[in-house]
């Protein structure tokens, strides 16, 4: 399986992504620390300015360019549509979340979040993006069925 997308031609900055996977991770055990809500709120709001390719508003984005900047890492580029479709598939998730959340599902929330938090660690410290090797698999079997 080529790890290359035959959708998107557009490449983004692996070093960026890993910041903000870290500044996800953060949050989240914000999250489990004082189990205030508002900071999963924080993450939902920030992947919705991301989804909607609004990179001027994402704290986050803005937090890791500077980061980037600031100690001069070098570009490490990939594939954006993974990325992307892992961006998304977060975002649902993070709906979920707070909609458990507001219903009272105090496991389901804590499950979830936990699932949350391991792929931005696998992300933010082994550059391992399990939403990737989700849509490299939904890649794959659509090509394969075809």
């Amino acid at each position: 399986m080529l790890k290359s997308c035959p959708i998107s031609i557009h490449r983004i900055d692996s070093n960026l992504v890993r910041l903000i996977a870290f500044q996800v991770c953060i949050l989240g055990l914000a999250y489990f620390l004082t189990n205030n809500i508002y900071f999963i709120v924080i993450i939902l709001l920030d992947f919705s300015v991301r989804s909607l390719k609004i990179k001027k508003l994402s704290l986050f984005n803005l937090i890791g360019s500077s980061i980037i900047s600031f100690f001069k890492i070098k570009p490490k580029m990939c594939d954006e549509a993974p990325k992307r479709f892992a961006l998304n598939f977060g975002l649902i998730i993070l709906t979920v979340i707070i909609l458990t959340a507001y219903f009272q599902y105090q496991y389901m929330t804590i499950i979830l979040v936990a699932a949350l938090l391991i792929c931005a660690f696998l992300e933010a410290a082994f550059d391992y993006c399990v939403g990737c090797k989700i849509h490299y698999f939904i890649q794959y079997a659509y090509y394969r069925l075809k």
